[in-house]
């Protein structure tokens, strides 16, 4: 998600309908305008490693992606056009690593430069094996070196509802700010069948009619 400068029109005061088969999720976009005071090192344990994927096929992006993301309905770049997706990750202003445990994926970092003066966080995770393990601090921590490692004065990411309840908190402790809330509402993936019927059983599915 990009927000623009144009100012979008205000949902309503009270409740706004969502239309069955359909998701919606309160998206809340932070961000650190300065570099924050460096935090103690928190160095990958042995077997755990972080890999630059270079200009990776789609076919292992989505791999990776899917890795992280289909506990949360992920879905963006699972249905976007494959050339569009291409070109996003042969873009040298974006960088993708790939956080492994054991030579299995169990970690994203995706850092975007392409908008000046900014870099965003556009997909951060790591998925159930390694949750509570203190891999999600260390690799904010690479992820915060790395985008300030290059002249920017904005480092900004956003996350939603339908991620992992404790992102918000994460990332406000991470130095970020929140500075716009958004609603989004799209198809449900698991009725589209962009993603398997059983993923993501917290979030309950409303059929369409």
């Amino acid at each position: 998600m990009q927000l623009t400068s144009a100012v979008a029109p205000a949902l309503p005061n009270g409740y706004s309908s969502v239309a069955a088969g359909h998701l919606a999720a309160v998206v809340t976009s932070l961000e650190m305008r300065e570099r924050p005071a460096p935090r103690s090192a928190q160095a990958f344990p042995a077997g755990i490693s972080l890999q630059p994927l270079g200009r990776p096929s789609v076919e292992r992006y989505r791999a990776l992606y899917r890795a992280v993301g289909e506990d949360w309905l992920w879905v963006s770049r699972l249905v976007m056009p494959d050339d569009k997706l291409r070109a996003i990750l042969e873009d040298p202003l974006v960088e993708i690593f790939a956080l492994q445990k054991d030579g299995v994926d169990a970690g994203i970092l995706e850092l975007d430069f392409r908008e000046p003066d900014t870099c965003e966080l556009a997909f951060f995770g790591v998925t159930m094996a390694v949750q509570g393990s203190g891999m999600g601090r260390a690799l904010m921590n690479q992820a915060i070196e790395r985008a300030w490692s290059r002249p920017i004065r904005r480092f900004w990411v956003h996350t939603c509802t339908l991620d992992h309840p404790a992102a918000l908190d994460f990332y406000r402790r991470s130095g970020f700010t929140p500075f716009a809330f958004q609603v989004e509402v799209m198809p449900d993936p698991r009725l589209t069948g962009a993603m398997p019927r059983n993923c993501a059983p917290q979030i309950p599915i409303v059929e369409a009619d």
